[in-house]
């Protein structure tokens, strides 16, 4: 089965310019996990001033956490913020490391050789607590396709950044196209690299953006070297706000049509998620919603369609 993990309620919700109610929150939440979606990321434990959007974080992931079978993780720029999530009770810490050292700067405000630091003093920090308070850490590795202010990203920039951050304590990396710059061949070439260098277990998921229109092309990219998480946001929300021309993220409810249509398993409803949109977008109107499925419909008798089997990969 394949994870959607859903980043709208941090990814998206921190690229409006206007504050969202924490009820609304609740609600996008609460009926997205009812839906199906089992990883949610809910909030990030970050200064307030830079990012007031985050300013109940630690409210959501309480809340999330009375959600069964809901995975709740939240984003962590430091130990400061990894020390607050862990109080909350989340399950899972994803820190933000970027290939590009300039956007580093200005995203975090620290060096490559700092945020390896970072991580080493927030594994520090999570083997100290007790067994059942040990949050997994994802680092996942921003601009790894390229950056709106250096340009092109080397490869070899990307696996050595992997491989320290392995070393430092990550539970596993993963990629994140935070500027919409990658493509297919890009996808598979970094996965694989990467992949090559710390062990395909190592690496699972794949943070993408629509920025170009490649969104999709490059998750099913990613599902085709073995990765079995992807970040997605309901209504395609998002974008980095210290990237310049960076944008919306791959559309949750399209990402489900296009696995659905080719028979992989997600375990998330479709229309009850396209219900969700429809009470997202009325929630927040001011927002801009972006995606297809919602607008033109599932095809005719689309759930009858011949599906290939999921086992085998064929069509009977």
């Amino acid at each position: 089965m394949i994870v959607i993990s859903e980043v709208g309620p941090r990814d998206g919700i921190q690229s409006l310019d206007f504050l969202v109610d924490l009820d609304i929150k609740k609600r996008w939440i609460a009926a997205e996990a009812a839906a199906g979606v089992r990883e949610i990321e809910v909030g990030s434990f970050v200064n307030f001033k830079r990012l007031p959007q985050m300013h109940d974080t630690a409210a959501l992931v309480e809340f999330a956490l009375t959600i069964p079978g809901l995975d709740v993780a939240a984003l962590v720029p430091n130990l400061r913020g990894a020390q607050a999530a862990v109080e909350a009770g989340a399950h899972k810490l994803s820190i933000p490391v970027s290939a590009s050292e300039t956007h580093s700067v200005r995203n975090v405000n620290r060096t490559h050789d700092q945020m390896v630091e970072e991580v080493r003093s927030i594994r520090a920090f999570v083997d100290a607590q007790p067994a059942d308070a040990r949050t997994s850490i994802e680092v996942g590795i921003a601009t790894a396709f390229g950056c709106t202010i250096e340009g092109h990203v080397p490869e070899k920039t990307i696996v050595d950044l992997a491989e320290r951050l392995m070393a430092a304590g990550a539970s596993e990396v993963g990629l994140s196209d935070t500027t919409g710059y990658a493509d297919p061949a890009m996808i598979r070439n970094r996965i694989k690299a990467v992949q090559a260098a710390v062990g395909a277990d190592n690496i699972t998921g794949v943070h993408l953006h629509n920025t170009r229109g490649l969104g999709l092309t490059n998750a099913l990219a990613a599902l085709e070297c073995g990765l079995t998480t992807l970040d997605a946001s309901l209504g395609g929300l998002g974008g980095c706000p210290f990237a310049p021309g960076a944008s919306g993220n791959i559309v949750t409810e399209d990402l489900v049509f296009m696995l659905d249509a080719m028979g992989i398993v997600t375990g998330i409803d479709l229309a009850a998620l396209i219900e969700v949109r429809k009470k997202l977008a009325a929630d927040m109107p001011a927002a801009p919603i972006y995606g297809f499925v919602a607008d033109a419909g599932v095809p005719l008798d689309f759930s009858q369609l011949v599906k290939p089997d999921p086992e085998t990969g064929t069509y009977a």
